[in-house]
């Protein structure tokens, strides 16, 4: 007789498998639970290989102020044990680690642009590490653009105290694929405001999770993204309090139109049962503009604990309204115009988030040339 062992699907998320080994994950098939809204076989070697061989996208920086640096090559201790495969193959295939470090105290009048710039060619790994050290108060930018098949890691730490606005942005060319996992560690009383951004590419998965260290941490994560027709964007959240008193919102909103224009938005929280007085909320959006585009749109809360202050989650996805539409255009605005008001003010509350004048333009003015082929 012979008696068969079957491994159980873990039943929380604190329970999913951990690991540096990519050989540990098994193969990515899509009938997974994580996988299920991704076309596989649109991320190429990234779900196959066991090694990435490529060169990473290329770094650019400018002047760089006082008490900031940007150094390659160097040996970081991780904060981030992937739990998927991509991550896993992106960490033991990348040739180095960008880190990128914030002295304590500091705080640049100027936000801090950073930028990676993919030259195609093979697959390719990268790990990039961003150090803000206690009591500093500072804007980093990462501009991501060219073509690339690229796996990368980015792993954040922000010290006691300190407060970061990170803003991330995909704006690759057309034939780009990117999956990327970014780590958020906040210290005691520190804040994080995660900016992410999501326009170019054929195919970018972007998952990001965010740990407390100590008590008092506060993080906000906002998402803009607008997919064309052919393109897929993905954006999943591990928001993990395991320490008390900390705060979280997730707030993603984004805009279809084309045929087979596809966004998933996965949203989750776990409040461990340490964690009292917790609050937390999330919510996305999402604009369809033409027939043909699919939203898919998953929040979840997983609670150990009822002391907490409050957690909630929402999620609508609708078409155009056209109500909004004719209240314009009664007033003799016309309708190529209109559409452009509405849809830029159903972006305009994270648009405002990006403390940069400069990029807040940019992304406006990409948004209004996308409706107006859409309009012609």
């Amino acid at each position: 007789m012979t008696t068969e062992t079957t491994i159980a699907p873990p039943s929380t998320k604190s329970q999913v498998l951990r690991s540096f080994d990519v050989t540990e994950f098994p193969a990515v098939n899509g009938l997974e639970e994580e996988w299920r809204f991704t076309p596989i076989k649109r991320l190429r070697e990234l779900v196959t290989a066991t090694a990435l061989t490529g060169t990473a996208p290329q770094l650019e920086t400018g002047d760089l102020p006082a008490g900031v640096t940007v150094t390659s090559g160097a040996t970081v201790e991780p904060v981030l044990t992937p739990f998927d495969r991509i991550s896993a193959l992106a960490y033991g295939s990348a040739a180095g680690v960008t880190l990128i470090e914030v002295a304590p105290e500091t705080e640049p009048e100027q936000a801090v642009v950073i930028r990676l710039v993919g030259k195609g060619g093979e697959a390719a790994a990268a790990r990039t590490f961003v150090q803000v050290g206690a009591f500093a108060k500072v804007t980093l930018v990462l501009e991501q653009t060219g073509t690339a098949t690229l796996a990368d890691n980015i792993e954040v730490v922000v010290g006691d105290s300190a407060q970061l606005t990170f803003v991330t942005i995909a704006d690759w060319d057309a034939g780009a694929v990117q999956a990327q996992h970014v780590k958020i560690r906040l210290g005691r009383d520190a804040r994080a405001s995660h900016v992410q951004v999501a326009l170019g590419g054929d195919l970018v998965r972007q998952f990001t999770s965010v740990e407390y260290a100590g008590r008092g941490g506060d993080a906000e994560l906002w998402g803009l993204y607008f997919a064309d027709a052919g393109q897929h964007f993905e954006h999943r959240q591990l928001v993990d309090h395991s320490v008390p008193d900390c705060r979280s919102y997730v707030g993603y909103r984004g805009a279809l139109q084309g045929s087979s224009a596809q966004t998933v938005w996965v949203g989750d929280v776990l409040i461990r049962a340490a964690a009292t007085g917790t609050e937390t909320y999330e919510i996305n959006r999402n604009l369809i503009l033409t027939d043909g585009a699919v939203a898919h749109s998953v929040p979840n809360l997983e609670i150990e604990t009822g002391e907490i202050v409050g957690a909630g989650h929402a999620s609508a996805t609708g078409r155009f309204d056209d109500e909004q539409l004719f209240y314009l255009m009664a007033r003799g605005i016309p309708e190529a115009e209109a559409r452009k008001l509405v849809v830029r003010g159903f972006f305009i509350e994270l648009i405002n988030k990006i403390p940069v004048e400069e990029l807040r333009e940019k992304l406006g003015d990409a948004i209004e040339t996308r409706l107006a082929e859409y309009s012609s």
